[in-house]
């Protein structure tokens, strides 16, 4: 089978993404699978999530002559205009719970009607050789709550209410997340990508 290389140094993401590509007809590979990345990374230059992806697809694709997956995602908050978007994983120093904790900061003076936000998603792919890029996208509506809530997930999930599933993300079981998250919906349309162009 052809192997397909997940880029990504993320330890919440990597198993996430796995799961959404499994029983397709490709051996998948993470980051830390192949000892010439230990020390290889991309810097994040672009100005949308899919530029972003596909800077990482392609970097790590042409560093390792692998099919190679990436995506760039993040949380969107209306009343922010937009933030912190590209800059979600940077949003703050230290650990996720500083960079929730300094969003909910900046909002605690917008009040209930004006928390809207959403998760949105860019995958890429890239080819080695033949330089072919695809992209898909998916979006997840919800609102930010005034404090986190849940144990599951990771980023931004605590403070995420999902309007689909009642509950914020990190309540969340995986199974229900990804049926109805950014990183799923994108994922889902990568998968007939992959199945029609890559196999």
């Amino acid at each position: 089978m052809k192997k397909l290389l997940i880029a990504t140094r993320s330890a919440g993401k990597l198993p996430e993404m796995k799961s959404l590509l499994a029983g397709l007809p490709f051996d998948l590979y993470g980051v830390g699978d192949i000892p010439e990345l230990f020390d290889f990374d991309v810097e994040e230059v672009g100005h949308t999530f899919e530029e972003n992806a596909i800077i990482k697809a392609k970097g790590f694709g042409e560093k390792t002559g692998l099919l190679a997956l990436a995506d760039d995602s993040g949380l969107e908050v209306d009343i922010l205009h937009g933030r912190p978007g590209i800059r979600s994983a940077r949003y703050a120093p230290g650990s996720d719970s500083d960079r929730y904790l300094t969003l909910l900061k900046e909002m605690e003076n917008a009040r209930d009607g004006e928390r809207g936000a959403q998760f949105y998603s860019a995958v890429a792919v890239y080819e080695p050789g033949t330089g072919r890029v695809a992209t898909t996208n998916g979006i997840c509506r919800g609102r930010i709550l005034y404090e986190p809530k849940g144990e599951r997930g990771f980023g931004y999930d605590p403070i995420f209410f999902a309007d689909d599933l009642g509950k914020t993300f990190a309540e969340a079981t995986l199974e229900e997340k990804q049926s109805i998250d950014h990183r799923g919906k994108a994922m889902a349309k990568m998968r007939e990508v992959l199945l029609r162009d890559f196999v």
